[in-house]
């Protein structure tokens, strides 16, 4: 099989049609005059759950009710999938089990259990846990597997449905890859709609399976580094996705930590959309260059989920922030004398930054008795503003170290 007939990813759209979202996509005007050509956004962070995954979980039960044991559904899960089906399942009066890793997330699990899933934790990996979910499902129960599934996959092509209905003339699509299933469905419908279009992956670069395999011609296993694309981090793509990939999608491109957090960061400043790191992938394949688009591109990039656990999202506008110079972080060293804290906070006031934090430590073990360490944070326009800052405070005499 090396496509979804779009016969069947239409009908899905009926069957699913009252059950979830049609999420909006939007044109961006600031991305647009940034990148080139006339940027779109698929906001599926506004779907039911956050995510795209409710798509497929719901055509995947819905389309099996008949055949669902009385054990009900089970699926593996450290997050979206799991949360998608456990929605469905709901909305459809079967049973769920969701199996999540070990170190999956709590709010992940209580998200899980609020849409009505049993949560299971086992697994120190997804792949174990999915192997701890089909044993589970044995003869009684129906395991949903999150992307090689042709259930699964059919669902998800009902985004390329929705934006070639609102624009007809897409030229370009980008697609997060985790194990597939999204681009395979995007893809499939993209295609046999549109054949001149191109479907471009993203895959981070702490993960590159779909890159890997496509290169070397076959299916392969890579390890995984940390990410905060959490939700792209399958060592594995499907076998019915790697073979729907090698056949419609154009490219992948690989994306790092940096500028995945930077995507995050620009979405929620500039278009006030919270995306998670898998989402923000295709921003990031633009910021880093390895996506080129021409002035009369249409482009649109696959939002495809909203879920931040929320200390992430503190950390990750905190680096981001520190990445693109808006804050800066240095150590100086005063005489200890009355006004010389002052003097320094004056200078900072007049260079038009902002004071975010701040530690003046005046007991330095085996430093000399007249000096103090001050620690500053501030908030800044960025680079040029913080090479302003250090310039004139070095012209002046102060002694200081950037972090």
């Amino acid at each position: 099989m090396s496509t979804i007939c779009l016969k069947e990813i239409k009908k899905a759209a009926v069957t699913i049609k009252d059950r979830v979202i049609r999420t909006p996509l939007v044109y961006s005007s600031t991305l647009s005059r940034r990148f080139g050509g006339r940027i779109f956004l698929k906001l599926e962070n506004l779907q039911k759950t956050g995510s795209f995954k409710i798509r497929g979980a719901t055509h995947k039960i819905l389309t099996r009710k008949k055949e669902i044991g009385p054990k009900g559904v089970v699926a593996a899960s450290a997050g979206n999938h799991g949360q998608g089906v456990a929605l469905a399942a709901r909305e459809a009066g079967i049973h769920s089990t969701i199996v999540m890793p070990e170190w999956v997330s709590i709010s992940k699990q209580e998200a899980t259990r609020g849409y009505g899933g049993s949560v299971l934790i086992e697994g120190d990996s997804i792949q174990k846990s999915i192997e701890i979910a089909m044993d589970l499902a044995g003869k009684d129960g129906s395991f949903i597997h999150p992307f090689d599934d042709i259930e699964i996959i059919t669902g998800q092509g009902t985004i390329a449905l929705e934006i070639l209905e609102d624009q007809s003339d897409i030229d370009m699509i980008v697609v997060p890859i985790g194990g597939g299933g999204l681009v395979s469905g995007i893809a499939s419908a993209a295609k046999a709609i549109r054949p001149a279009m191109k479907i471009i992956g993203v895959q981070s670069a702490a993960c590159p399976s779909a890159y890997q395999s496509l290169k070397k011609g076959k299916i392969v296993q890579v390890s995984a580094k940390p990410s905060i694309a959490d939700g792209m981090a399958v060592k594995q793509v499907g076998r019915l996705n790697f073979d729907i990939i090698r056949g419609l999608v154009d490219d992948v491109a690989l994306v790092n930590e940096k500028h995945i957090s930077l995507a995050i960061l620009t979405l929620l400043e500039r278009k006030k959309i919270l995306a998670e790191g898998a989402g923000a992938a295709p921003l990031a394949a633009l910021m880093n260059g390895s996506i080129k688009v021409s002035e009369n591109e249409k482009v649109v990039l696959i939002i495809s989920g909203g879920n931040v656990d929320s200390p992430l999202l503190g950390r990750i506008i905190s680096q981001g922030l520190a990445r693109n110079g808006r804050i800066m972080r240095f150590l100086v060293r005063l005489n200890d004398t009355p006004g010389a804290l002052a003097g320094l906070l004056q200078l900072i006031a007049g260079l038009k930054a902002n004071v975010l934090d701040i530690h003046h430590d005046r007991f330095i073990k085996d430093g000399p008795l007249y000096v103090s360490h001050v620690k500053l944070e501030l908030e800044t326009r960025g680079a040029k503003h913080v090479k302003e800052i250090e310039r004139e405070l070095k012209a002046v005499g102060y002694n200081m170290e950037l972090e």
